[in-house]
């Protein structure tokens, strides 16, 4: 087999029937979200982008639901690298009107907690609802969404190669060489790899960990239904005191060892979807993956165990065969080597609870871009100019592990998991306040070292200034969770650890209340951003004040 070097100077005419293509800038596996969104950017600039996937579009696909961070860093990506293409992403009523009529709103995050054998307890419920100048979130019908980015990349340039699977892979110091299963041979100067847990990068370079280093267990169970009840209807849910309702957002009914999630695409006014996307995921540890029967088999047990769950499900019908997995987590020892980079789920996978999938992929597309279109234009491609990246996504995976883990220990305990609550609270809201602060400066000036200074934190993963604090609290609540999980401390005295560690962080308003026990739906009111506009001027430490500035309280 020919070296790398060798490859490329050979000639690079192509039609298509097993001869070798010209030569790329940038190769990209995966179209899904990752790979349209970054192709996209790339070939506005100029940038000669293959785009690869063994599938083709449109496809079915989960990770159908926004958070606040992910639309902001939307909005970053379409104004820093000018694709204004991708605005209407950023907001529910751009992807109604410009991408996908199909998809669903999302006004809030929902969390209802069961006990097997028990009636639910109206006061053990926990929402985040979503400040109404804030509501742009989502719920995505995959397959239109990825299908627009991966036209849009084609609009600007790019070259697709769908139904095509990378067989083998070489890398050196003069680029890249892949080889199709249909014969072709193409060339570039670097390779991202967007693919997926299957990432022929991984494979080829032996990068992923054995075992996994995620400290987090699950499995999940999936598909879309059609006639699922909103639980708002439910008699379950009668007494629930929730300032907005279960059914316009992202609903999470948590129990001892899961969570099962339901995405409806039919919540607003106009709707023409009636498709709800729904996933059941446990710890495989204790619930281990049954032999001999389906994944609809396996739910409907699951339903007959939570009868007020059920009440949802009563009219419901599958629309498309259930997915089943086995352990869902898997991380890579590297992410960047010799001209290529691992990303998205590439580079490694934790849960789809709180909704980081989407978020994590754009952060890493947003600090690969600008890093890729320099590279083209000085030719320095050197392991060292995307190390970054590295660190990026290794925190962003350590971030979410502790996050998860952490939550699925607390599950068994409604006190622990009313605590651990805030601590992803204080991950979501805080960060997503210092990326809109940037944004805001960056709209004004027009200077990229605005949004380059976001990369200049200790704690890769959460942006400074709030990322010490955060972190902190979070390795806190973790170790206390590992504790609880060896049996040295209980759920009871690890709740109110943690929540005196949540009120002492100094970083997190105190008007927010996060580490007040009763305060289970946390709701940002035009009041209560006043109220955290004064403690931002007054109080707070002199490094997050920026955050509070008079647009941050916008009404």
């Amino acid at each position: 087999m020919s070296t790398a070097s060798e490859a490329h100077n050979k000639a690079t005419d192509t039609d298509g029937t097993g001869t070798e293509t010209d030569r790329h800038d940038v190769a990209i596996l995966g179209a899904g979200m990752a790979g349209g969104v970054l192709a996209a950017v790339l070939a506005r600039h100029g940038v000669k982008v293959l785009l690869i996937d063994a599938g083709i579009h449109p496809r079915f696909a989960v990770g159908e639901s926004t958070i606040p961070y992910t639309s902001t860093m939307t909005k970053v990506i379409a104004e820093r690298y000018d694709v204004p293409e991708l605005l209407p992403l950023a907001t529910f009523r751009g992807i109604q009107d410009k991408i996908s009529p199909m998809s669903g709103r999302k006004q809030n995050f929902g969390f209802v907690y069961h006990r097997e054998g028990k009636a639910q307890d109206p006061q053990e419920i926990n929402q985040l609802v979503i400040p109404a100048w804030q509501r742009t979130e989502s719920h995505l019908f995959r397959q239109d969404i990825d299908a627009y980015l991966f036209n849009l990349a084609v609009g600007y340039g790019a070259e697709p190669r769908l139904a095509t699977r990378i067989e083998d892979i070489e890398t050196g110091p003069d680029g890249v060489v892949l080889r199709s299963d249909n014969g072709e041979t193409f060339h570039a100067e670097y390779l991202v790899d967007g693919s997926g847990f299957r990432s022929p990068v991984a494979d080829k370079f032996g990068l992923r960990d054995q075992p996994t280093r995620a400290r987090h267990h699950s499995r999940t169970l999936f598909t879309h239904m059609v006639g699922v009840t909103p639980f708002d209807d439910t008699e379950a849910a009668a007494a629930h005191d929730n300032p907005s309702p279960w059914h316009n957002g992202t609903l999470h009914h948590v129990f001892d060892g899961g969570w099962l999630w339901v995405i409806p695409f039919d919540n607003h006014e106009g709707a023409i979807s009636t498709l709800c996307s729904v996933g059941l995921t446990l710890d495989e540890r204790v619930f281990p993956k049954p032999d001999g029967i389906s994944p609809q088999e396996e739910f409907d047990d699951f339903l007959r165990r939570y009868p007020q769950i059920a009440e949802q499900f009563e009219k419901a019908k599958a629309v498309r065969p259930w997915v089943g997995t086995g352990r869902l987590q898997y991380s890579a020892t590297n992410t960047v080597g010799e001209r290529y980079t691992l990303t998205a789920h590439a580079a490694g996978f934790i849960d789809a609870l709180y909704s980081r999938g989407l978020t994590n992929t754009f952060e890493v597309v947003n600090s690969l871009a600008w890093r890729l279109i320099e590279a083209t234009r000085d030719g320095d491609w050197s392991t060292e100019r995307f190390a970054y990246i590295d660190a990026l996504q290794q925190g962003l995976f350590d971030v979410h592990d502790d996050v998860v883990y952490s939550s699925f220990v607390s599950f068994r305990d409604y006190d622990l998991w009313n605590a651990v609550s805030r601590v992803w609270k204080a991950t979501s809201i805080l960060p997503t306040m210092t990326l809109e602060s940037a944004y805001r400066t960056f709209l004004e000036s027009r200077d990229d070292q605005d949004l380059r200074d976001l990369e200049k934190t200790e704690t890769p993963g959460l942006p400074a200034p709030v990322g010490r604090d955060i972190s902190a609290l979070l390795t806190h609540t973790r170790e206390l969770c590992q504790q609880v999980e060896a049996g040295s401390v209980t759920p009871k005295q690890a709740a109110l650890d943690i929540l005196t560690r949540v009120r002492e962080t100094p970083s997190l308003p105190a008007p927010f209340r996060l580490g007040e026990p009763d305060n289970r739906c946390f709701e940002a009111t035009p009041a209560l951003m006043e109220q955290a506009a004064e403690w931002g001027r007054n109080e707070a430490p002199e490094e997050i004040k920026p955050l509070f500035g008079p647009a941050a309280t916008r009404r």
